[in-house]
């Protein structure tokens, strides 16, 4: 049976920097990193990981709490964030949470049961809520974060990019314009929903509440919102939905209703998720960085694991808009 030694020697590298590779991969260089990789696999050696979690104190698990994991975004912020934690040698562990916080609660305490080193919540909720400072354990807060809270935090400029989609919708001539909000209590609607206002009141244009609808990032709340809104006395010529699973069932109710998009109604979404570019029309949506909400969420919360310092407490992601056929100049 082949040993640490004799991947040591296949290697050409010391013990110790076979054991470091082992327990902590970030910190040995690449090229080496690969030689030892290389020799374990021709060796057939199979390390004790219990031994090496042992020593270093560490599982080198991390918890991911996801809302949705069959909510297409999130997939992409997944893949991000496994990607970076296999880089520096750490493994994911999801929990499909459904918003519920008693889920969120029960794994996050993994990491009291020593069965986890941190977590990373993508909801705007606090799993330790009940703890004082002193005893805070390794959290990152991403892409649905607490504002002002205790906690290291990736983020988008919502308020920004959706006064930007809606500025560009008053640009190209629409001063009707629906929008189908994501669920009440989630600050992303609220930021979303202030930068939809902010824009109509920079562009002078009156607020009508009848043109907001309420919904929650679902196909179906896309559906019906936009039913609401065609049913109208007069009917919105542009409609706005806060994500792009919404405009997909918008756009499905428009079209069942024989009107055109963007002939008869305009449509923009947020995500800029695959599909976008494959639906018909193609969506016009605001894009951000799911993957990289996943990289720099994993490598924050490996600074804190590791007791490293963080270069920023609470990291702002860029958007751009996406301009496909979905929107029209009237």
């Amino acid at each position: 049976m082949s040993n640490i030694r004799e991947v040591a020697r296949i290697a050409g590298v010391s013990v110790a920097t076979v054991s470091r590779t082992l327990a902590s991969p970030d910190r040995v260089s690449p090229g080496t990193r690969d030689r030892v990789n290389a020799a374990i696999e021709q060796a057939g050696y199979r390390p004790n990981l219990l031994a090496v979690q042992f020593r270093s104190r560490k599982t080198f698990n991390i918890v991911i709490l996801v809302p949705q994991i069959a909510n297409a975004f999130f997939a992409r912020v997944i893949s991000g964030a496994q990607r970076a934690a296999q880089a520096c040698g750490y493994r994911i562990l999801l929990c499909d949470t459904q918003g519920d916080e008693r889920v969120e609660k029960e794994f996050a305490n993994l990491v009291y049961a020593h069965q986890a080193d941190g977590v990373i919540q993508l909801r705007a909720n606090d799993p330790f809520a009940d703890l004082v400072d002193g005893q805070q354990p390794p959290l990152v807060n991403a892409c649905e974060v607490i504002k002002g809270g205790r906690y290291p935090t990736v983020s988008l400029d919502n308020f920004g990019a959706a006064r930007s989609i809606t500025t560009l919708l008053i640009e190209s001539g629409h001063t009707r314009i629906g929008l189908i909000k994501g669920p009440e209590h989630s600050p992303l609607t609220r930021d979303r929903v202030a930068g939809y206002e902010e824009a109509h009141r920079h562009a002078n244009l009156a607020l009508d509440p009848s043109l907001m609808c309420e919904g929650d990032f679902s196909l179906r709340a896309g559906y019906e919102g936009a039913a609401i809104l065609l049913n109208l006395p007069v009917r919105p010529t542009a409609i706005f939905c806060e994500n792009d699973e919404m405009a997909f069932g918008a756009l499905k109710r428009i079209k069942e209703q024989g009107l055109r998009v963007p002939d008869d109604c305009s449509l923009v979404g947020f995500d800029d998720i695959e599909m976008a570019s494959y639906c018909d029309p193609p969506l016009t949506t605001v894009s951000q960085p799911a993957e990289e909400f996943g990289q720099r969420a994993v490598e924050m919360l490996k600074a804190l694991i590791e007791n490293e310092p963080l270069l920023e407490r609470h990291r702002v992601l860029p958007f751009k808009i996406m301009m496909r056929d979905s929107l029209r100049s009237i």
